[in-house]
C-alpha cells in the first residue's frame, strides 16, 4: 500500500485535529535524541583534540650549558 504525501495545509494524519505544518511535520524534520548525542560527541572530541595540540610538555631531562651560559627554555638551547 503506498503512502499518501501529506500537505501542510492537509489534517495531520496523527489525529490531533491540528494542520500537518503545526503538529507533525517539525518532529518530521527534527534530528533525534541520538543524532545530537553524536554531533556534540564529535564536537567535544574536536575541542579535547584542540586543547591538547597547545598543551607544551618540557623534557625531564637536565641540559648541561657550557660554563658561563644558562638553558633556555623558551628557545630550547643554551645562551
Amino acid at each position: 500500500m503506498a503512502r499518501e504525501k501529506v500537505g501542510r495545509n492537509d489534517p495531520c494524519p496523527c489525529g490531533s485535529g491540528k494542520k500537518y505544518k503545526q503538529c507533525c511535520e517539525k518532529k518530521a524534520h527534527s534530528l533525534s535524541p541520538f543524532a545530537w548525542l553524536a554531533i556534540v560527541g564529535v564536537g567535544v572530541a574536536a575541542l579535547v583534540a584542540i586543547v591538547l595540540s597547545f598543551t607544551v610538555t618540557t623534557p625531564s631531562v637536565q641540559v648541561a650549558c657550557p660554563a658561563g651560559q644558562v638553558w633556555s627554555a623558551e628557545h630550547g638551547h643554551c645562551h
